[in-house]
Formats: structure tokens, sequence, C-alpha cells
């Protein structure tokens, strides 16, 4: 069975997260460059064009000194030229060149001539930028800058001098945070699998203990507490399970002994003797048939008819169906039930619960107590209580009395297989409610059911 899943999806993690890093980079890298060149190549047009407009002066003011382009000196709108690193052409208003690299100028040709044609010598290929040659308002020629091919390569190699090492800290950076976040994620998953091997295996104290962040956080609490969950359950089924051979033993016990006394004629099957075992059957039967209500109570779920109830109506039916056994215990019943408290619930159901509550209260209080069953609406919540002036539960048993099979300490002197308030605790569940037991230290127990009202 492979268990390296935990360190495969780390190496996909973090090949994942620098691969996504990387591209970023080179991205960013691209776009650094391109804009670079452009950056460079605005500003290499900005300064010609003003080269351009300086050199265009020059030749304006040459021509004015001159009275025209026939005597005028084009020095000083060469030596601009030359400067930025381009060649002059100056051209009259008719379009003949006065002026080019290959022609200086009628101030430096014999005869001072202008020499005329429209030769080709215009740079072609280079990047060139004319202006007028504008004087006394009128455009009198104009002049055009043949620049060489830039040193292309300066600009880019001084932002290549700069993204290399930052793009090496980066990549470092990436990569750290990379292998620090899939180790991160990767590790309580890691420990999440082994501790769900461990507990397949039958380790119920297996957790995965880890810390981590954000929802996996909660995936690996959210498995502890079902370990725990888990665990609980299980001990509960081995301790049900004991408390079901211990409650059936004493009677079956006690049924084996006497038929056997009767088989062997050890005694004759008297009356009396014959009532004595068919009270040991009942008894049997009853621990039976607790256990069969309760294992139907947990399904209450899966069975329920509901309706829209009025939840008062169904408590006047259960103290109704037993009075006679409140009556017998020598009990007062009281009530204090609001109608039109309407829920949505199984009324047989709620009956029973209710029914379970009443019988509780008639094994356990004495002679001349009272019972009191009230109902009322609070806000979104019918609730429902069975109050009695008994001797109460105790503080430390308080916490146990929806157990199982739990009967406490006043469990012997009182007939029950303790299984009536875990039924109720189940049939409660059901609905989507809650119940609860309090007792003061002066005696007496409240049990409180609150169940959702229709909306």
């Amino acid at each position: 069975m492979r268990r390296n899943g935990g360190g495969s999806l780390r190496r996909r993690l973090f090949a994942a997260f620098l691969l996504v890093a990387l591209t970023s980079l080179a991205v960013l890298t691209a776009a650094a460059l391109i804009g670079t060149d452009r950056g460079l190549g605005a500003a290499r047009q900005s300064e010609r064009e003003r080269t351009a407009e300086k050199a265009a002066a020059a030749a304006a003011a040459s021509y004015t000194a001159a009275g025209g382009w026939a005597g005028a000196d084009l020095r000083e709108a060469r030596a601009i030229a030359a400067g930025a690193g381009a060649g002059l052409f100056v051209r009259d208003a008719e379009g003949n060149i006065i002026a080019s690299p290959e022609n200086p100028g009628p101030a430096t040709r014999p005869g001072g001539r202008p020499g005329g044609g429209h030769g080709p010598g215009l740079g072609a290929g280079q990047g060139t930028v004319a202006k007028p040659v504008r004087t006394a308002g009128r455009t009198v020629g104009s002049v055009r800058l043949a620049f060489g091919a830039p040193a292309a390569s300066s600009g880019r190699d001084v932002a290549w001098a700069w993204i290399l090492p930052a793009a090496a800290a980066a990549v470092a950076a990436a990569a750290a945070a990379s292998w620090y976040v899939s180790r991160r994620l990767t590790r309580p998953l890691a420990r999440l699998a082994t501790a769900a091997r461990a507990l397949a295996a039958g380790d119920r104290s297996a957790r995965a203990g880890a810390s981590a962040p954000g929802e996996l956080g909660e995936l690996v609490t959210a498995f502890d507490r079902m370990a725990d969950e888990l665990n609980r359950a299980e001990l509960g089924r081995r301790r049900l399970a004991a408390d079901v051979a211990h409650e059936l033993r004493t009677p079956l016990a006690g049924l084996q002994a006497g038929l056997e006394e009767l088989r062997d004629g050890f005694t004759e099957p008297d009356p009396a003797r014959l009532a004595a075992l068919h009270d040991q059957s009942l008894r049997l039967g009853r621990i039976v048939g607790d256990l069969a209500e309760l294992s139907a109570a947990e399904s209450a779920a899966l069975s329920l008819r509901p309706a829209d109830v009025d939840i008062g109506a169904v408590a006047r039916e259960a103290v109704a169906a037993r009075r006679a056994q409140l009556d017998a215990a020598g009990l007062t019943v009281h009530t204090g039930i609001a109608d039109g408290v309407v829920i949505r619930a199984d009324a047989d159901r709620i009956h029973q619960a209710l029914g379970n509550l009443l019988s509780n209260a008639a094994r356990y209080c004495r002679p001349g107590d009272s019972v009191t069953v009230r109902v009322r609406a609070q806000g979104d919540e019918a609730v429902i209580e069975v109050a009695d002036t008994g001797p109460g539960i105790p503080a430390a048993e308080r916490a146990h009395v929806f157990e199982r099979l739990w009967r406490g300490s006043s469990g012997r002197r009182v007939a029950g297989s303790g299984i009536g308030l875990a039924v109720v605790r189940e049939l409660v569940a059901a609905h989507g409610g809650t119940v609860t037991a309090s007792s003061p230290d002066a005696g007496g127990a409240t049990f409180t059911i609150r169940l959702p009202v229709r909306r």
C-alpha cells in the first residue's frame, strides 16, 4: 500500500507554486524590458525633436543674416546636428537641397553657390526628423536630421543589470515560500492520513493532533472530534452490552433456579411459587420491551409522521393517559397548559415522551408529592415542563439521567430499567428539540422540553 501520497502532494504543490512564481517573473521581466525600450525610444525621439528645432532655428538665423540661402553660414546648424550624431539636410522653399553631409553648404563651397537638384543623400533607412525653417512669419525651407542607428543595447544592458539580480532574489524567495507553504499544507494532511489508517486498523486513540491554517485546521479538528465520538460510541456500546447483560442476568437466574427446583422436585408448583416465576418473566419481558422501545426511539427520525400539532392538546392527553398511574402513586397533578402553541411534530411520539416523563415522576416521587405540567410559547420555541416535588436528583447524577440504563443511587428501591429518559431524549432530538433536567438542592426535579414552533 502506498503511503507517500503526502510527499507526492508536497512536491506537486511546491512545483505548482514555483511554476506560478516563475511565470509571473517571466511576464514581469518581459514587461520591464518592453517598457524600458519604449521609454528609451520615447525619450530619444523627444530629444531628436528638440535637436531638430534648434537646428531649424540656427538655419533660420543664418538665412536672415545672409538675406537668403546663397550666403547662409550653416556651420552652427551642422554643429548642432553633429552633436546629436545626425547628418544635416537643408532644403529651400522649392525643395532644392541647400546642404547635406556630402554637400556642406554655400558658405563652404568655392563660389558660394548652392548645389541644386534633389540628390538622394537623405539618410534612407535611418531615423529622420524634419522641421520647417521660418523667418519673418514665412517658411523659407526645412531642415532634416538623419540620425544613425541608436545604441539599442545600452538601455537594455542597464535594464538587465537590474533585472537579473532582482529575478534571482525573487526566484529564491518564491522557492522558499513555496517550500514553506507546501510543507505547511501537506504536513497536517500526512498526519491526518496516518491517524485515519491507525483508526481504521483499530487504534481508537489515534488522533491527528496537528495545527493547520483555515479550513485545513477545521478538517483536522473535525477528524479528531469524530475520533473522540467514535471512541465514546464504542465505549457506550460496550457499556450498554454489559448493562443489558447485567439487567437480564438477575431475572433469568431467578427464573432458571425456580424452574430447576420444580423440575427436580425440590418444591411444589403451588400458586405462590408459580406467581414468583411469573413475576420474573414479566420483569424479563419489561426489560426486553424497554430495549425495543429505545431502539425504536433511536430510529424515530426515520419513522416520524409530522403534522401541525397543538402541543397543549397532546400534553392534556398524556396527563389523562397517566392519571391512573399518578393517582395510584399518591401524587397531585397540576397543569398550566396554554392553547394555540402549534408545532410540526409526530403527536404519538411527543405523547410517548411526555408519558415517559410522567411515569418517571410516578416511579420516583413519594406519596403526597405533586407533579405540574406546563406548556407555553417562548419566542420561536414551544416549552414543555414536567416538574415534581419529589426527592430530586443528586448533583453528581444530573449529567447522567438521560443515559441508557442509568438508574442512579435510588435505582435499587425503584423498579425500572433506566431506559425511559433515554427514550425521551431520542424522541425529542428526532424532532430537532432539546430536553434538559434540573434539580435544586432543596429537592424536586424539572424536565424541560424545547421544540421549534411552526413558522
